[in-house]
C-alpha cells in the first residue's frame, strides 16, 4: 500500500530543504576558500614588495625602490580590505546549518592586522632602511 500524497510531499520537501541547506553550507565554504585565496595574494603582493625594496636598493636615487615597493603594500592592504567586505558582506546573508562557519568579526580581525602590519612594514621602509 503507498502512503498518501501528503506524506510523500512532505517527504520531497524534507529532502528538498536538507539538498538546500547543504548547498548553502558549500557555499559559505566556498567563500571562505576565496576569502582565504585573496589574503594569499595579498601576502604575495607583500613579498613582492620586500624583494623589491631588497633587490634593488642600490638603485639611485633610493626613494624610487622604496616608492614601488610601497605601492606593492598598498595594493595588499587593498586586497585585504577589499577581502574582508566582501566575504563579510557574503557571510552576514547565509546561514550554516551543518558546518562552523569563521565568524565576520574574525574576518575582520584578521585583514585588519594584516592591513596594520603592513603599514608598519611600509613605514619601516620609510623610516628606518635608511642608508
Amino acid at each position: 500500500m503507498r502512503a498518501p500524497m501528503s506524506a510523500r510531499m512532505n517527504e520531497r520537501t524534507g529532502l528538498a530543504e536538507d539538498r538546500t541547506n547543504l548547498a548553502e553550507d558549500r557555499t559559505v565554504l566556498a567563500h571562505e576558500r576565496s576569502f582565504a585565496g585573496w589574503l594569499r595574494t595579498g601576502m604575495a603582493s607583500v613579498g613582492i614588495a620586500l624583494g623589491f625594496n631588497a633587490l634593488f636598493r642600490a638603485v639611485e636615487p633610493q626613494w624610487v625602490s622604496k616608492l614601488i615597493a610601497t605601492a606593492f603594500l598598498g595594493v595588499a592592504a587593498f586586497i585585504f580590505l577589499s577581502a574582508e567586505r566582501r566575504a563579510c558582506t557574503i557571510m552576514d546573508r547565509l546561514e550554516t546549518h551543518k558546518v562552523a562557519a569563521l565568524k565576520p568579526v574574525r574576518m575582520r580581525l584578521l585583514a585588519w592586522t594584516l592591513t596594520g602590519a603592513t603599514a608598519a612594514l611600509a613605514a619601516v621602509i620609510w623610516i628606518l632602511l635608511e642608508p
